[in-house]
């Protein structure tokens, strides 16, 4: 992976576990880490550990709009909010040599957009996992067990919102022959 390569871009649906193997990675090569939860605002997670609360107008997002809208809300926010500062850094960090080499993970690293950069040395892979994995990683970071049934419809969209995400997002990486996982 290091040879040519400056960034390395791992996508994929919340609780995949790129956030772990890209932090992994980064210590193992000594490059940069940088997450693209970071870099821009969005209602995220449904939940939150005690003795916090989940603040009103996440709960509104996640109770009043269908999966099919909260799929359209957070891939637009990614396309109009957060792409443009993913491709920036990661611009720069491919394209001048005085910046640490990086390795960059998000929801918000969409194939169809990484295949639109126009650099030779980065490299990208999707992680993916089965509904049933997704479920029980959602379930047990959230305490599902252990919330309201408010709190369980919230982290239940939340859920079938990654399903459709990871639905969609392996259909793009097939259909433009990337590397999944």
């Amino acid at each position: 992976m290091v040879g040519k390569h400056r960034v390395f871009l791992i996508g994929g649906s919340s609780h995949a576990g790129k956030s772990t193997l890209a932090q992994l990675l980064a210590s193992q090569l000594g490059w940069s880490y940088r997450s693209t939860d970071k870099l821009a605002r969005h209602p995220g997670r449904p939940w939150q550990a005690k003795p916090k609360q989940v603040t009103e107008h996440v709960a509104d997002h996640y109770l009043s709009l269908s999966v099919d809208e909260l799929i359209t809300d957070v891939l637009r926010h990614y396309r109009d909010n957060v792409w443009p500062l993913i491709e920036k850094i990661v611009t720069s960090h491919a394209t001048d040599p005085s910046t640490d080499r990086l390795i960059m993970e998000g929801s918000a690293i969409l194939p169809e957009l990484v295949v639109t950069l126009a650099l030779n040395n980065i490299a990208a892979i999707w992680l993916t996992a089965s509904n049933e994995l997704f479920e029980q990683r959602i379930y047990s970071s959230s305490q599902y067990k252990t919330k309201s049934s408010r709190e369980k419809r919230m982290i239940d969209q939340f859920l079938e919102r990654t399903w459709l995400y990871n639905e969609r997002m392996l259909n793009t990486v097939k259909r433009l022959d990337l590397v999944s996982i």
